[in-house]
């Protein structure tokens, strides 16, 4: 299991309340080359089967990151994925430069599917709220495979529901040499206020995690998971061991828990717990034989 983006901060701050321990890698909060300040408030509403975030990327840049963050992660008996993103290649680009010279991480997670920030774009286009560089296969092969001649690292590449076939998105990036993919970042949705008529959130649209997606995110597993031969990061409802086994099952190569850390700081270990009982009594004694099991 590890603990997907955004939602585990850079670790400190969950120091004493989370064992660590009961993780197989941290993913830290996404990192952009310049400091973020995020989206205006309110950015956070709690729907009655999930979680509505707009937080916009909020972060203290690359080099703050490289400077207060690192050195208490890279202190960690874990091993550490450092997500990035950014709003052009140009700025993908200079991040990796950077973390490539980092000898002891081993990881990156690109992060190419936030639904809260703008795309740039020239003065004559329209800005549009939302734009992904995993909402197109071309943009996203091109973006990977400039990337993968940058670095040996891992490379690990998130990629957003929001699109028609996810499947196709996948096979780009693993064409384009990625060496994993992460699903799924979290799905549109919005709230309103009834009594104002106004969107709840500032952004008006937000990203939707939490156990309302479960069911999105197993069917875009299953879908990713026909299409590509490289390992697959999943997540996105999982909120105890039955979900879990749910994911395994339908062929996630590891568990990203995200919401739940929210609601349950113990949640990785009853979730582990959990796991490890449903081997012993099914007879299962590799957890290989469980994976991608599914019976169709």
């Amino acid at each position: 299991m590890v603990t997907a983006s955004g939602t585990f901060g850079y670790a400190q701050e969950l120091e004493g309340l989370v064992d660590f321990k009961n993780f197989g890698a941290l993913i830290t909060k996404t990192i952009t080359l310049e400091p973020l300040r995020g989206n205006d408030p309110p950015r956070l509403f709690e729907t009655c089967c999930g979680l509505l975030n707009s937080i916009g990327l909020e972060n203290p840049g690359m080099d703050e990151f490289l400077e207060e963050k690192w050195p208490y992660l890279s202190g960690l008996k874990l091993p550490v994925i450092v997500s990035i993103g950014g709003k052009t290649k140009e700025e993908f680009v200079k991040i990796v430069r950077e973390l490539e010279k980092i000898k002891n991480l081993k990881a990156i997670e690109v992060n190419i599917s936030c639904p809260n920030i703008k795309k740039a774009q020239s003065k004559k286009q329209k800005a549009k709220n939302t734009y992904m560089f995993s909402q197109d296969a071309l943009e996203t092969f091109d973006l990977v495979d400039e990337l993968r001649e940058l670095t040996k690292k891992t490379l690990i590449i998130k990629l957003t529901p929001n699109v028609t076939d996810i499947a196709s998105i996948a096979v780009s990036a693993q064409d384009a040499g990625a060496d994993a993919i992460s699903i799924v970042n979290t799905y549109f949705g919005m709230a309103v206020d009834i009594k104002s008529r106004r969107p709840v959130l500032a952004n008006i649209i937000g990203g939707l995690s939490g156990p309302a997606i479960k069911p999105l995110s197993l069917y875009a597993l299953y879908q990713v998971r026909k299409s590509i031969k490289i390992p697959v990061i999943a997540g996105g409802g999982i909120m105890d061991a039955d979900d879990a086994i749910e994911f395994l099952i339908c062929g996630a190569t590891a568990l990203a828990l995200g919401t739940v850390n929210f609601i349950n700081p113990k949640a990785g270990a009853d979730i582990l717990s959990g796991i490890q009982e449903y081997l012993a009594k099914n007879n299962i004694k590799d957890l290989k034989d469980l994976t991608g099991s599914l019976a169709v």
